[in-house]
């Protein structure tokens, strides 16, 4: 295989490890770069690349999607090598926290992403991959979600600035030819995932004897996909560019809050203390992928059931953080 050097932003976070790591498997040089901001503990991240940190075909820049500046020397060869393709999963997070402060959200996930699509411009980058979000089809009634739904009914500001950085990365396609392929991940989860994150969360909520807040009647939906299959897609789409699309990345199935938490119960042999109250603002009440355009074009076949992702994360969870 020819040697490709990849831009990977966000790659010491959840999904951008798994990424880096299968790259480096594949014989790609990975750039990383990461502002190790605190969102939560930097140190998580520190772990997540420490497999890795020693290995040739692997570059860490600790900085941030915002710098210019910075942009620049990594793509101008002053950071050498130089990448030729850009995988950009670089992004503040979470539904809730983008109600308090929307305005982080607009600088990182929309401008930062524009930095980005600039980069690929003046350097005339190969491929753009944009992680966006099943968050971008709102209240959407019409199920499974597809590609082609209208997508106007955002109820976050978190989903708000994913879908205007969609529609940026469709006005660089249109203007400069960029290749882009826009993946919308749905609810991605596994070893190393974010501690706000659901399964997480709610793993050391029960294991601790602590309340799980549960926000509505429990019979919310989330379609929710195991780590490797996103990680499988995301290599796909780097392996096959594509002039632009929008693909869904889910496991096709949905599964109800309260059937999460007995899954949990069940794989924990332990049981959860449930505290009920509202549902939150900006929590929609399912998602649910259609996965046909990601097999057509992408040979996309998710593999892990939730009982089997959940079973995965235990362990790892039991190894490393009890």
């Amino acid at each position: 295989m020819k040697r490709e050097n990849i831009l990977v932003t966000g790659g010491a976070g959840f999904i951008g490890s798994h990424l880096v790591e299968r790259l480096i498997e594949k014989g790609y040089f990975v750039i990383c770069l990461d502002n190790f901001n605190n969102y939560y503990d930097p140190d998580l991240k520190e772990k997540n690349i420490s497999g890795i940190i020693e290995n040739p075909n692997f570059k860490l820049i600790r900085g941030d999607i915002l710098d210019v500046f910075l942009l620049d020397d990594i793509f101008s060869g002053t950071q050498n090598p130089t990448p030729g393709k850009i995988v950009h999963l670089a992004a503040m997070a979470g539904v809730r926290p983008s109600i308090a402060n929307p305005g982080i959200y607009v600088d990182v996930d929309v401008k930062g992403t524009v930095n980005l699509l600039e980069m690929a411009k003046k350097y005339n980058v190969e491929q753009f991959i944009f992680a966006s979000s099943s968050s971008v089809y709102g209240l959407n009634k019409k199920t499974p979600f597809s590609e082609d739904d209208p997508v106007e009914l955002q109820i976050s500001p978190y989903a708000t600035a994913k879908r205007a950085a969609e529609i940026f990365c469709k006005t660089y396609n249109n203007l400069y030819r960029i290749p882009v392929t826009i993946l919308r991940l749905f609810s991605v989860y596994g070893e190393r995932q974010r501690p706000d994150m659901a399964i997480r969360k709610f793993t050391k909520l029960i294991l601790e004897d602590q309340p799980i807040k549960m926000f509505g009647d429990g019979e919310s939906e989330r379609d929710y996909t195991y780590i490797s299959d996103c990680i499988d897609c995301i290599l796909s789409a780097i392996i096959k560019p594509l002039d632009f699309e929008i693909i869904n990345v889910g496991s096709g199935r949905t599964i109800r809050l309260k059937k999460l938490i007995a899954v949990l119960e069940e794989v924990m042999r332990k049981k959860a203390r449930i505290q009920q109250l509202d549902v939150h603002p900006g929590e929609v009440p399912t998602t649910h992928a259609d996965t046909s355009k990601a097999k057509k074009l992408l040979n996309y076949k998710p593999k892990i059931t939730i009982e089997e992702g959940i079973r995965k994360f235990f362990e790892w969870h039991k190894k490393t953080l009890t």
